[in-house]
């Protein structure tokens, strides 16, 4: 069904017990990612504001990425996935995902500002 398009996929598949023959072909997932992330650059940049004063650096806004990342979605990610009884190498490639998602939030809020509180 999903093919060559699930190349390089396959690790995650497998970490979250996923079966391509029975998944389902939707937009809605990718719609609701979408709007998620905007809601969190949203968010982050109201934070990179807040905490650098309205003049953001790269470098302020990549620590800033990490430090969120740490203090929210890894420690979520690694308690939400014990519950769920997923293995360690789910969580790795989740939180590695997200952490890219907040440096480079982080580094686009560095490179064109973001509003002060």
């Amino acid at each position: 069904m999903f093919g060559s398009k699930l190349a390089g996929r396959e690790p995650w598949l497998k970490a979250a017990k996923l079966d391509p023959a029975t998944m389902k072909k939707s937009p809605l997932p990718f719609v609701i990612s979408f709007i998620a992330e905007l809601v969190m650059a949203y968010i982050m940049a109201l934070v990179v504001g807040a905490m650098t004063g309205g003049e953001p650096t790269l470098l302020a806004d990549l620590v800033i990425g990490f430090v969120l990342w740490l203090g929210f979605v890894a420690t979520t990610l690694s308690v939400n996935h014990r519950y769920e009884n997923f293995g360690w190498d789910l969580t790795l490639i989740d939180s590695g995902h997200w952490l890219g998602v907040l440096l480079i939030i982080g580094a686009v809020i560095g490179w064109f500002g973001a509003a002060a509180s």
